[in-house]
């Protein structure tokens, strides 16, 4: 049986989209976020690519699309209490330029795994 650490009912899950070539000073806008999430204490992100996508523009954008220029999105998602997602929330104003930002109230349940028990 899987151990689990408990149930946060104020959980909050933060996604943060933003272009695959999205930079900062020559680096990966998603992989800033990622990397000050860490340094913030924050308890994980994930990227994960979209692969296919639209916007306000209504036109497709595709990771298999010929013309060069298309701006693939990638989605950043970390998860952790509230009160420490909105702290972070200042970091992203100095990181992107052109996305989106959500915020979700959710309930997290949190397997550590045998390794990490």
């Amino acid at each position: 049986m899987p151990s689990v650490t408990g149930f946060d009912e104020n959980a909050a899950l933060l996604r943060v989209f933003v272009g695959d070539e999205d930079e900062v000073e020559g680096h990966a806008v998603y992989r800033l976020i990622a990397e000050r999430a860490r340094d913030a204490g924050l308890a994980g992100a994930t990227v994960l690519p979209g692969p296919l996508s639209f916007g306000q523009g209504g036109g497709l954008r595709s990771e298999f699309a010929i013309d060069a220029g298309v701006r693939v999105p990638v989605v950043v998602e970390i998860v952790d209490s509230a009160e420490k997602i909105e702290a972070f929330l200042p970091t992203l104003d100095g990181l992107i330029d052109s996305g989106l930002v959500t915020i979700e109230k959710v309930s997290a349940r949190y397997y550590p795994g045998e390794k990490n028990a």
